[in-house]
């Protein structure tokens, strides 16, 4: 599932998976209402985890339960990377992806935050991402996710770049859709 996210933390856009995962419209995920669906038990520490992200402007990778559209609760992971765009590279906000991931059930789980570090999740079968584009921003995340671990850094600007401009399309595709609408 792709998400955008501006500057204040306020969601703009949720993939079409979003309605799948959880049995809510897309509209209901904007802004922070995303949060109702948010395991009571996870809720405090992914604002606070969120809000400080949002004021360092730093990646985040972000382990919690998410309600499903039956009512149980599924382990995923949410990360994401800054956007940056003139002048003097002004925080724009985010572009980020979340998937549900399977755990032993023995392991022991709490949620969990890291920040200034974005490590994709594997993509889940049930939610590949559903147009080209958000095909595009998935593949995107993965890749600035393996560059950071490798160490070829110079090519990191260049996906910071793609990544603001799929945040941006994205978000243009969603204001072009009627108001109600936040997916396709």
């Amino acid at each position: 599932m792709i998400f955008v996210a501006r500057a204040d933390g306020g969601v703009t856009y949720v993939s079409p998976e979003w309605s799948a995962f959880t049995g809510r419209a897309a509209d209901t995920a904007v802004e922070h209402g995303w949060l109702g669906c948010v395991h009571p038990e996870d809720r405090e520490m992914a604002v606070t985890f969120l809000r400080t992200a949002r004021d360092r402007r730093s990646e985040y990778s972000l382990r919690l339960r998410m309600r499903r559209a039956d009512g149980s609760h599924a382990w995923v992971m949410i990360g994401a990377v800054p956007s940056f765009g003139p002048p003097n590279r002004s925080f724009l906000g985010y572009l980020g992806s979340m998937t549900e991931v399977n755990f032993a059930d023995s392991d022991p789980l709490v949620a969990h935050g890291t920040h200034a570090r974005f490590v994709p999740p594997p993509t889940h079968p049930a939610t590949p991402p559903g147009t080209t584009l958000e095909r595009v921003a998935d593949h995107l995340l993965m890749a600035h996710g393996l560059v950071e671990e490798d160490g070829a850094k110079e090519l990191l600007p260049i996906l910071r770049r793609a990544l603001m401009m799929a945040g941006r399309l994205l978000a243009r595709e969603m204001v072009a859709r009627s108001p109600g609408d936040r997916s396709h």
